[in-house]
């Protein structure tokens, strides 16, 4: 069986969605199928219109038409227009049995009516993430157009795949059979991330943390990450703890706005931005960290979608703590694989941090607890099994 997975991006460009995908590429070829990939235009420039990623065929697709994309409503209508001039050829060249489109929207509206059963992979919601970042409110014209397009891709496409209970339910709502609708989702490489006791010493000296308790953060930053609730709580926590210490790992367009919380709130010295950093040397600083936070704020984004970032954490034998937003409490046992605040309360975030640093039966356990988890329910190898009844149903027959 072939597979042929439409993505916004793909390696070597470095993001979650991008180390899902290259996840579930790796896995589907350990099961013995066949798996090519395509990116949109969005992937960025490239000087080639196939290459090997990992051992997989990436097609690309040059961009084409850009005064079109300047225009008002152009840019859709070019990634769809482009996406569905290269699948064709693609399609004819390869001869997929099944065309798997993931998010956005976009990739599967391009997919549609090529004459190959059509799998929609649902890892977000298009018009929530624009919400979210500030790029319109919810209810505006544009807003109404993402929805409607979006579901127009789940309604149309033979079957819906989602990362999370969350946005299952969203699909639910409407329209799509439930029986059409699976939950693939979010896991980790357990045999790249184990447990290990490593010395933190040196990062913790080159950073200034020696002899701290270090509070952390690694990812991008944006607002809906809640990392200026997790600085208005830090007073709070060092009105109690005068040795923590908050290690900010990442960037994004949120950080001038935290660089002026910090200096608001008098943290200057309590606070390290480690800036964004190369993939290697992510290790050494979750090696540096006691406890990791995720303050994710409320809203439907976050209570519809999981993050990748606390499955890593259990992975890691990391304590956390996160927001109770819908995300999280899909993925976190509160009390046995991290420790859940209420979401957008600076001072339940603090009392959280410090339940877990004064508790050290608490912070032992979680250490414990996480590790087992995902061995059992959150490993890639597990997650992507869980593929082959969606496509076989497509089929009718064995694969």
């Amino acid at each position: 069986m072939k597979i042929l997975h439409v993505l916004d991006h793909s390696l070597p460009v470095q993001s979650g969605y991008a180390f899902r995908s290259a996840a579930i590429l790796r896995e589907q070829r350990r099961r013995g199928w066949q798996v090519v990939a395509v990116t949109g235009p969005k992937h960025g420039n490239t000087a080639f219109l196939s290459e090997q990623v990992e051992g997989v065929t990436c097609h690309r697709v040059i961009a084409g038409r850009r005064w079109l994309a300047r225009m008002p409503a152009g840019e859709p209508i070019e990634v769809i227009r482009s996406l569905r001039e290269r699948l064709r050829e693609i399609v004819a060249q390869e001869e997929p049995d099944i065309v798997h489109a993931h998010s956005p929207c976009l990739n599967a509206l391009a997919a549609l009516g090529l004459g190959v059963p059509l799998v929609y992979e649902m890892r977000s919601s298009w018009e929530d993430a624009a919400v979210s970042t500030g790029t319109t409110r919810e209810g505006s014209l544009r807003y109404r157009l993402s929805r409607s397009l979006e579901t127009l891709a789940l309604t149309r496409a033979n079957a819906v795949v989602t990362i999370c209970e969350g946005l299952r339910n969203e699909v639910l709502a409407r329209g799509v059979a439930g029986k059409d609708v699976t939950v693939i989702s979010n896991a980790v490489d357990v045999e790249k991330l184990t447990p290990k006791a490593a010395d933190s010493t040196m990062t913790r000296r080159e950073l200034g943390l020696e002899g701290t308790c270090v509070l952390g953060f690694v990812g991008s930053f944006f607002a809906w990450e809640g990392l200026a609730l997790l600085l208005e709580a830090l007073p709070i926590i060092l009105a109690r703890r005068s040795q923590v210490r908050l290690l900010l790992v990442g960037s994004g367009v949120h950080e001038p706005a935290l660089r002026a919380a910090v200096l608001r709130l008098g943290v200057e010295s309590q606070v390290v931005f480690a800036g964004q950093v190369p993939h290697a040397r992510v290790g050494p600083l979750y090696d540096a960290i006691d406890v990791l936070v995720y303050p994710r704020l409320p809203m439907r984004l976050t209570d519809m979608v999981t993050p990748l970032k606390p499955l890593e954490a259990m992975a890691l034998g990391k304590v956390q703590v996160a927001s109770d937003v819908g995300g999280h409490r899909e993925l976190i046992d509160d009390g046995e694989t991290g420790v859940l605040f209420r979401a957008g309360d600076p001072r339940a975030l603090a009392n959280a941090v410090l339940r877990v640093i004064d508790d050290p039966a608490l912070a032992a356990r979680l250490r414990a607890n996480g590790p087992l988890h995902v061995r059992a329910h959150r490993s890639w190898a597990k997650v992507v099994a869980g593929y082959e009844p969606v496509y076989r149903g497509l089929l009718g027959a064995d694969v």
